[in-house]
């Protein structure tokens, strides 16, 4: 994962450690004052959340024990397309340009312009340089692209 995608998962653990937990088991002691369990929404809500909650704590502390962090300003590359850098393509029929950053599952958001290292375009792009075409397939369409700029930013 990247550098950002990084802090942006130690940020969110944070959050749900020292905001969301504590929140959560406030709201199942309050809704327990409510009367019999069996039959109380608030209760089984607050619950289903304290799952929830839970659950994405134990995901995130895992991703971030079991990932490696790669800092593209320290790696030593030239003109080649690699995890963590931002590439400048332009769809040949289309004359449409687009840029992307490639990054891990967890930080990708195509709306920012962010790809995850694992989607078709990323994975045609990766060791391709400036004015290389690439050729993916997506369903029964045929894309070429040229890449036009690649930063290490």
């Amino acid at each position: 994962m990247t550098v950002n995608g990084n802090n942006l998962l130690r940020e969110e653990l944070k959050t749900l450690k020292s905001k969301d937990r504590p929140e959560i088991i406030q709201a199942i002691a309050t809704a327990r004052g409510f009367g019999d369990l069996k039959e109380n929404a608030e209760y089984h809500a607050a619950k289903e959340k304290q799952s929830f909650i839970e659950g994405r704590i134990k995901d995130i502390e895992s991703k971030l024990s079991n990932s490696e962090i790669i800092d593209i300003t320290n790696l030593n590359v030239s003109d080649k397309v690699v995890f963590g850098s931002t590439v400048t393509i332009i769809n040949i029929e289309s004359g449409k340009e687009d840029k992307y950053k490639i990054v891990g599952e967890d930080e990708s958001d195509i709306d920012k312009g962010l790809l995850s290292y694992k989607a078709p375009v990323s994975r045609a792009m990766i060791g391709k340089s400036i004015d290389d075409l690439v050729e993916i397939v997506i369903g029964d369409e045929n894309k070429s692209l040229q890449i036009l700029n690649i930063e290490y930013i």
